[in-house]
């Protein structure tokens, strides 16, 4: 297990498109830019390698804007919710795959 964090943008899809193609999958928080990536979208997209999205709340128990992903559709699926534990269950999702 590699581990990557950026509040940089271009610096999470630099790290998608480097990693995408060469590990066994992504487990991506892309925070406040689930909310607003297009371009985070596209790189999922492009990769091999599939990717679980995980956010540690509830989205849907917060502001109306947080429940619209801009990157659940490129994704194999969606954990929220759980806390901590979210990171966990998405390892042992892409583990299943």
């Amino acid at each position: 297990i590699d581990y990557f964090q950026s509040n940089i943008e271009g610096e999470l899809i630099d790290k998608i498109q480097q990693a995408g193609f060469e590990v066994d999958g992504i487990v991506l928080n892309a925070g406040a830019y689930t909310h607003t990536s297009i371009a985070l979208q596209d790189a999922i997209r492009a990769v091999t390698a599939p990717v679980v999205e995980v956010h540690i709340s509830n989205v849907h128990a917060r502001e109306a804007f947080r429940h619209v992903s801009m990157i659940s559709c490129a994704c194999k699926g969606v954990i929220l919710g759980f806390g901590l534990d979210s990171y966990r269950l998405a390892i042992e999702a892409l583990k299943e795959l």
